[in-house]
């Protein structure tokens, strides 16, 4: 989805002080990023430690950081003591961020243009807020750290040279690398003077040496220092922080696309908003876009790919779109306009002689709970007596619409907890009698349910309210608080975990569901289907119906 910094947005960082929300898997899956195709690898499938080292450095010779990232996780669970793994992945994910945040306009104009007295008030303000709010203790000496490993690497990064460096003999460079590792690799330092002492002397010798300007410098500090924390915290940059101001409130500008980078072949289409601009131009799922506005994209970044797609309310965009079905390209004029994201893009009757009705959830967003009442008496108008609520790919949202829809369903007692180091994280959140909905209920849940998705699942299984049943959860059970920073930008950062009922946290584990279904590739292969046609094929949903009609059938 995409959008741009809103003067409604500037506002509130001034007059806000945070959000409290839970972000998922889907945040960085959906930003696939995909280069220049260096041409067919040889298919080698890994079955040492060697191999699969090898593979990963492969990928990321020819630049190829997602390939890279998604192998190097794939090969930790084969082998989760590997330190070359392990490093591998950790080199991948940062050039990939690397390369994100130089495609990003706002990073350019924002934090690029500064003097060093101000990159440093900006460096200090983050560092500060981490320490005093992030959910573990983090030294002085470790941020730095990783800001100097961040700063290594971008100066092997072809965005970052050619940024910065253009023209400068690679020896130059090679030197510059090798003095970061002699004299400055895990350097303890003292507070932040001596953090601003180890950086100086970093900003003077890249200048010298490279004519490199101080605010590249600090940035890599900046940016790098935040890969001291948990994979759900950063730093962002405005148009990042606008586009998850969006996300929380469920409306941006633009034409109703969630996409993602495939080399050589163009944006693939994952998903195309119900009501949006690009389904009225008759855009679909699974469609390749492989030109926007003439401009061929088959083998741009993802990030790149929505720049193009950005403009105001009103203004048009053309794409050229590549079927998957014939090949064929067909252009669409799509006009874009405010879209309206869904918390419950689809609610039906799957079954109305059992009264079974159906929701799907997309995201926990302000006006969750406003939309799940309005979904509740329009399913119950048509004869409802159970529901299948499906959060399968919800990646999570605000903690507290999570908290609100789960008291539409439990009766009473604890719906969640969180805990973090400061006295205000520590929470909890009970249910309310009135207004609870006591119909027999299934959830449907994957891979990809995260978070606020996890929150519901854990609280409806510890009060055994419901019948649980697709794959095992992503494993998200952390709290992130949004902070507004000088300059537009945030700073998102997990200030606390949550635990269900019971008292569990499952990170890194996941919610094993009361009944597992094998994952059904049919629900993304049908192309071109109907809503109604791709429900009825979904192994997930039919075990469901199966669970609530057995409570209606009649014995003989």
């Amino acid at each position: 989805m995409f959008s741009s910094t809103k003067t409604r947005l500037l506002k509130w960082l001034h007059s806000s002080q945070l959000w409290v929300l839970l972000l998922g898997c889907l945040l960085t899956v959906n930003t696939t990023v995909a280069y220049a195709d260096p041409g067919a690898l040889p298919i080698v499938i890994p079955v040492t430690q060697s191999q699969a080292i090898a593979k990963g450095e492969e990928f990321e010779r020819t630049r190829q950081w997602i390939k890279a990232i998604e192998h190097y996780e794939d090969a930790l669970k084969e082998w989760p003591d590997n330190d070359s793994i392990k490093y591998g992945l950790r080199r991948a994910k940062i050039h990939f961020g690397i390369d994100r945040r130089y495609q990003d306009v706002s990073f350019t104009r924002v934090i690029l243009v500064q003097s060093r007295r101000d990159s440093f008030i900006l460096y200090d303000e983050i560092l500060a807020k981490i320490q005093s709010h992030f959910v573990d203790p983090l030294s002085t000496t470790s941020f730095v750290a990783h800001g100097t490993e961040s700063l290594y690497l971008a100066l092997a990064n072809d965005q970052f040279v050619k940024t910065h460096l253009r023209g400068v003999p690679p020896e130059k460079i090679r030197k510059v690398r090798r003095l970061l590792r002699e004299n400055y690799w895990n350097k303890g330092v003292n507070g932040f003077h001596g953090a601003h002492q180890l950086i100086n002397e970093v900003c003077d010798l890249s200048y010298q040496n490279l004519g490199l300007r101080d605010s590249a410098v600090i940035a890599e500090y900046t940016f790098g220092g935040c890969n001291a924390l948990d994979d759900y915290s950063s730093f962002l940059t405005p148009d990042r922080l606008g586009d998850l101001y969006d996300n929380i409130e469920g409306e941006f500008v633009g034409i109703g696309i969630e996409m993602k980078a495939e080399i050589g072949e163009g944006m693939l289409l994952i998903n195309v908003l119900p009501e949006s601009p690009a389904e009225a131009a008759g855009v679909l799922a699974g469609d390749h876009i492989v030109s926007i506005d003439g401009t061929d994209c088959r083998h741009m970044t993802t990030d790149a790919a929505a720049n193009l797609l950005r403009g105001t309310s009103g203004s048009q965009v053309v794409l050229e779109l590549e079927s998957p079905e014939t090949e064929k390209i067909r252009s669409a004029r799509v006009t874009r306009k405010a879209v309206q994201v869904k918390s419950f893009p689809v609610v039906k009757m799957l079954d109305r002689e059992n009264g079974i009705g159906y929701i799907k959830m997309a995201g926990f967003q302000k006006t969750s709970a406003a939309e799940l009442d309005a979904a509740l008496q329009k399913l119950h108008g048509e004869g409802m007596r159970s529901l299948i609520w499906d959060v399968r790919g919800n990646p999570g949202g605000l903690l507290s619409a999570a908290v609100e829809v789960l008291d539409r369903f439990i009766e009473e007692g604890k719906l969640v907890s969180t805990k973090g180091r400061v006295s205000d994280q520590n929470w909890s959140y009970t249910a309310h009698r009135p207004g609870t909905w006591k119909i027999p209920l299934v959830l449907l849940v994957d891979g990809n349910s995260a978070s606020a998705s996890e929150i519901v699942a854990g609280a409806l299984t510890d009060h055994r309210r419901a019948t649980v049943i697709g794959r095992k959860t992503y494993g998200k059970w952390s709290v992130q608080s949004i902070f507004p920073i000088r300059g537009s930008t945030g700073l998102r950062l997990t200030t606390a975990k949550f635990y269900s009922p019971h008292g569990n946290t499952y990170g890194k584990i996941g919610i094993k569901p009361g009944i597992t279904v094998e994952k059904d590739e049919l629900r993304t292969a049908m192309y071109g289907a109907s809503q109604d046609q791709k429900l009825a094929a979904d192994s997930d949903i039919k075990r469901g119906l199966q669970i609530l009609q057995r409570q209606y059938a009649v014995t003989p």
